[in-house]
């Protein structure tokens, strides 16, 4: 074995470490808020010491922003994996994307706890405010790039405008499928998203959305 293979080796190892802390924090998160996601639990329940988590991250709240920032990117990528499939088109990406983000996995009870759970330290926090800030803006550049690629003639701040809006519709009915999910029928929320977007837009993405399931 090389020196290089030993490198590559040793950073694996240390990537699945970190990954299992942030896992065990946000299993303890979703079981009992924040406070419940000590040190001490955390290390008990990814099988580690105390000592090894502070190896990683030099305070708790380090951890807790590691985790709330896997937790969104998480959602991000659910969301984006199905473009990997999508068609070529522009409307039927942008539809693919809009669908992804209202049905599961995104849509998940659990991952909304999780979320309702960060979200209220957003602004006694700086840095978890900027880990929020980073990943807000990592999922509607996405949303913003698929808007731009419509066969449409807009100007910079209309595209961003756009972007917010659709973001903001697909944000609130994110929470109403996530909060009460037994109160709609299969796919209801995706479909009023895809029509709303489609509103904001002034593009048909519901007859799209066809092609893309």
């Amino acid at each position: 074995m090389t020196t290089g293979e030993r490198k590559a080796y040793k950073r694996e190892g240390e990537e699945v470490r970190r990954e299992a802390m942030i896992a065990a924090a946000l299993e303890l998160i979703a079981e009992g808020g924040i406070a419940a996601a000590t040190v001490r639990a955390i290390a008990d329940k990814a099988g580690v010491t105390p000592g090894l988590i502070r190896h990683y991250f030099k305070a708790k709240e380090d951890l807790t922003r590691a985790a709330y920032q896997a937790l969104m990117e998480r959602m991000t990528q659910a969301s984006a994996l199905v473009l990997d499939t999508a068609p070529e088109g522009a409307l039927a990406r942008l539809a693919a994307f809009v669908a992804a983000s209202l049905r599961p996995p995104v849509v998940d009870p659990a991952a909304m706890g999780l979320w309702a759970g960060f979200i209220h330290r957003v602004q006694r926090d700086p840095l978890l405010r900027e880990v929020h800030r980073t990943t807000y803006l990592g999922y509607r550049d996405v949303l913003q790039g698929l808007i731009a690629a419509l066969p449409r003639d807009v100007d910079a701040a209309t595209l961003r405008a756009e972007a917010i809006a659709c973001n903001g519709v697909i944000d609130g009915l994110w929470l109403e499928a996530c909060a009460l999910p037994e109160a709609f029928v299969k796919d209801e929320l995706a479909e009023i998203g895809l029509r709303s977007v489609g509103a904001i837009l002034g593009v048909d993405l519901l007859s799209e959305a066809g092609n893309t399931e």
